[in-house]
């Protein structure tokens, strides 16, 4: 079995190291980073964040090397502006005003023809993109559309926005439900190359998206590099969640690759199981109840994180990673999901910026 290559995309908050707010620091943060860590640190729609990339790598190990270099570049950048680097879905505690969009032509023109959902202090998200090496766009979309029934378990692990400016959700995912917002955020569609293409040349002739890199489904071709990529994760500021998510993607990718190889036909999944399974997996996620979009079956989320497991384990022993995920998991069933562990600290301290602190102090500390 072929070991694919992976890397992540990791989008994170800036925010006032006295006041813990987001602030719209980040193009300074960035052309400072970027003398060490050149195009793999950018600018995002809002001003407040920043997202880092990884090179293509082929193991865990490299994939942590890689995470921890780029955290600690941006976080000392940051510093030099009097912020800090916080990996959390939602913002904590809420702007002193209003976002602002990153003075770029696409985002201005975003924010432009999307104004109902840009709001002055609302939409910002951060997320975590796995991308799997393939050889070409077909064999991605085959992939993505062998994989959809598996995306509720790895989103209910990953869970990291239980706070959306200044109050709780009730979700472990609020970003799940804010980035909603935006057109083709979900499930991807089962679609085969020639499919794909008019489907997306049409929504942008349309002008229901401003152009191809506005797909945002949860598994899809991406339009730099040739890779799947895997949107549906909060970013995490635990790093060894994101190894683990990192690793549990590939292993998938790669068993499921047999599948594709073989001819079988992605499995038949229902539109409304499937959407219910990821409300569910971001209510919920790791403590909580699961929905198998398979079957309709009801039940705890642990135990289709085994199933995930179990599906992707002739990858991640192929790749000599299984023993990894299964003791990554063991420490995540003691310590609990981000969210989780975020409440937790209100809990012992009673304050958000406290959260905050510790969310910051967890980023840097990979």
């Amino acid at each position: 079995m072929n070991v694919l290559s992976m890397g992540v995309e990791e989008e994170l908050l800036l925010v006032d190291r006295s006041s813990r707010r987001p602030v719209d620091r980040a193009p300074a943060v960035v052309a400072t980073a970027a003398a060490a860590l050149r195009d793999q640190v950018r600018t995002r729609f809002f001003a407040a964040q920043l997202e880092l990339c990884t090179k293509p790598v082929g193991d865990a190990a490299a994939l942590r090397a890689e995470l921890t270099r780029l955290r600690r570049g941006a976080a000392t950048a940051a510093a030099e502006y009097g912020c800090r680097l916080v990996a959390t879905g939602t913002p904590v505690v809420p702007p002193s005003r209003p976002f602002t969009v990153t003075a770029s032509d696409r985002y201005r023109r975003m924010a432009r023809k999307f104004a109902a959902i840009v709001g002055r202090y609302d939409g910002l998200v951060c997320g975590c993109h796995v991308h799997v090496g393939t050889a070409d766009r077909a064999a991605a979309l085959s992939l993505s559309n062998h994989m959809r029934p598996w995306l509720p378990g790895l989103q209910s692990l990953t869970g990291n926005s239980p706070f959306y400016l200044g109050r709780d959700t009730g979700f472990e995912s609020w970003r799940f439900k804010e980035f909603a917002r935006w057109p083709t955020v979900g499930p991807a569609p089962v679609l085969h190359e020639a499919q794909y293409e008019a489907y997306v040349g049409a929504l942008v002739e349309d002008r229901i998206l401003l152009d191809r890199r506005m797909v945002y489904w949860y598994a899809r071709p991406s339009e730099r590099v040739p890779t799947l990529s895997v949107r549906v994760p909060d970013v995490n500021a635990d790093l060894d969640t994101v190894v683990l998510v990192a690793a549990l993607v590939r292993g998938l990718a790669a068993s499921l690759t047999a599948d594709v190889e073989a001819g079988r036909p992605p499995p038949r999944v229902p539109e409304h199981l499937l959407r219910a399974a990821h409300e569910l997996a971001a209510a919920e996620g790791l403590a909580g109840q699961g929905l198998d979009p398979l079957t309709g079956e009801r039940l705890p989320a642990r135990a289709l994180v085994e199933r995930l497991v179990a599906r992707a384990a002739p990858g991640l022993e192929a790749a000599g990673e299984l023993g990894l995920v299964e003791e990554s998991l063991r420490r995540l069933w003691g310590e609990g999901s981000g969210a989780s562990r975020q409440r937790a600290v209100l809990r012992r301290h009673g304050r958000l910026t406290a959260v905050v602190d510790a969310l910051a102090a967890a980023t840097s500390a990979a």
